[in-house]
């Protein structure tokens, strides 16, 4: 067995854009996935690992790994998002019978510390989903941050406003403790990639029509359209945010963000603001950087970078 040469983990809670995400992943053909791990948090870890299997069967990519993980936030109830991504997380676009590929066996946790032992300082996780598996990683291994390249995250917000709350976005509200036992752990290259940037990575009907797979193009078309009603009816505009795509994108292509080095911390215990991502911009607190936060986004390359990515 050869020796993955862009050795990756994505970790999924699958709704609407992490099947995007995985869509990117896999068509791209220019990352080696290790696996996938799924996690509750848009849906039920059950039906995320469900839809993992199918998005890998519509991708034409059944052989990679699905490990499932936590089915619920470290010390939380769970809080789905069916009024976003649907009842099954896909917006109804695959329908039942259930697909034939099923997961493998193990724990999603620990598939990411032997995978970060067996390719120590090359392994880039993906986590496009609330951080619980990876912060039960690391309260497993704790010489994991030592043994990692990269950790890309889609979340949080620094900026600008929140998607569930005025000022927290979706996965670190859904499990704000995990998201601050790995902001903490000491990861030395950690990027967070927010709505700051993801708001400004639009997909659009006219964009959708430019894929040449037509069973993609239905899928994509069909999946995307009670993100983007939802978004029309709050933003006044026909499209949809690529939020967890965008995280494959940094990882296909670094150059499509704007990074810069801050301390940053999550609220835990607020009345009004647990899951917000505080982010030290004046460097009040003296800490040193522990967060590569994501500032600025090249949003045409990037939907570029997508459209060619899945008519590839």
């Amino acid at each position: 067995m050869s020796k993955a040469s862009n050795p990756i983990i994505l970790d999924v809670d699958t709704g609407i854009d992490d099947a995007l995400a995985i869509l990117l992943a896999v068509k791209s053909r220019k990352l080696d996935i290790l696996g996938i791990t799924t996690v509750c948090g848009n849906v039920s870890l059950a039906q995320a690992t469900e839809n993992t299997c199918k998005i890998l069967e519509l991708a034409g990519a059944p052989a990679i790994p699905v490990i499932a993980g936590a089915a619920g936030p470290l010390t939380r109830k769970s809080h789905y998002e069916h009024r976003v991504h649907g009842q099954d997380g896909l917006g109804g676009a695959l329908p039942d019978p259930a697909v034939s590929k099923q997961a493998d066996p193990g724990f999603g946790p620990d598939f990411i510390v032997e995978q970060a032992k067996l390719y120590p300082g090359e392994l880039t996780l993906i986590m496009t989903a609330p951080l619980t598996n990876l912060a039960l990683a690391l309260i497993k291994c704790p010489e994991l941050p030592s043994l990692l390249k990269e950790v890309i995250f889609m979340g949080g917000v620094v900026r600008g406003h929140g998607n569930v709350t005025p000022v927290a976005e979706y996965n670190t509200y859904a499990d704000p403790e995990a998201a601050r036992i790995v902001v903490q752990a000491g990861i030395e290259k950690l990027t967070q990639v927010g709505l700051d940037v993801t708001r400004q990575t639009l997909l659009n009907e006219e964009a959708i029509a430019q894929l040449t797979d037509p069973v993609l193009r239905d899928y994509v078309a069909q999946s995307t359209a009670i993100y983007i009603k939802r978004y029309e009816e709050m933003n006044g505009v026909r499209a949809c945010a690529l939020h967890d795509p965008l995280a494959v994108g940094v990882a296909l292509n670094p150059e499509l963000v704007g990074r810069k080095s801050y301390y940053v911390d999550v609220e835990t215990a607020s009345r009004l603001c647990d899951g917000q991502m505080v982010c030290d911009f004046q460097n009040r607190l003296g800490k040193q950087p522990n967060t590569l936060v994501c500032e600025t986004v090249d949003a045409e390359s990037f939907l570029d970078l997508f459209i060619n990515a899945l008519n590839s």
